[in-house]
């Protein structure tokens, strides 16, 4: 499939969580392509294939495929490959597997004759980590010098941007600039439960901290009417 050109303008993207096909099309059913992007991640794609890729696509989403490939550098590029091949918007790997993986990804796609390319992000530390985490691991450094660390070099090996916590996004907006996006989850309108979030960020926040895309999950999908809050979250950001 051929990579649309995205008419979406909106920093939403809306997480999909959701255990079958079924479920996940009729919520995007009761949403707006023009308002909102979708994603995609592991249960639902393990589960669907890329023919869930392919439904949200025919009913005019844009869709961030959040698999956070991590391994060899010659097998990630070529998932890589097969993701822009099935026109996704937004691919991520896991920046762990170093600067040659990194690099080879980017090659992969420099590679794809599709225009405009899908945005390749990395992960750098899960948000579920702690320091402590971190130590066990044989990690030295805590969590705020490992996100910097990897950042540093995600944007040293040509990727478009991170996957990155609300805390972090404003330090890392000013060491690399406007062109390097942030893709923020986590994110609750005021108003919204918590849920399992520690640390509440409104979207408006995000924002001003320096996030360019906002994953917003619960809050949307298991509202009574889900696009009457994704309206409510973009007049939030005027």
């Amino acid at each position: 499939m051929i990579c649309p050109k995205t008419t979406c303008l909106s920093p939403i993207i809306v997480a999909l969580d959701f255990p079958d096909v079924a479920s996940a099309i009729g919520m995007a059913n009761r949403l707006d392509p023009a308002m909102c992007r979708v994603k995609v991640g592991k249960e639902l794609f393990t589960r669907a294939g890329p023919a869930v890729i392919d439904a949200l696509q025919s009913k005019g989403f844009d869709v961030f495929l959040d698999l956070k490939f991590h391994d060899i550098p010659t097998t990630t590029a070529k998932a890589v490959g097969v993701a822009a091949r099935m026109g996704v918007w937004m691919v991520n790997v896991h920046a762990l597997g170093g600067r040659r993986m990194m690099e080879a990804c980017r090659e992969a796609l420099e590679q794809q004759s599709l225009k405009p390319l899908p945005l390749l992000m990395a992960v750098t530390i899960l948000t579920s980590m702690s320091d402590t985490d971190l130590q066990e691991i044989g990690f030295k450094a805590g969590t705020n010098e490992m996100v910097q660390h990897l950042t540093a070099l995600v944007a040293n090996s040509g990727m478009d941007g991170v996957v990155c916590s609300a805390q972090e996004a404003s330090v890392l907006k000013c060491s690399h600039g406007a062109d390097f996006k942030l893709v923020t989850p986590g994110i609750r309108p005021t108003h919204s439960s918590a849920d399992d979030q520690c640390r509440i960020v409104t979207p408006l926040e995000a924002i001003q901290n320096g996030s360019d895309y906002l994953v917003i999950g619960r809050p949307i999908t298991q509202a009574d009417e889900p696009l009457a809050v994704l309206k409510a979250v973009l007049v939030s950001l005027n």
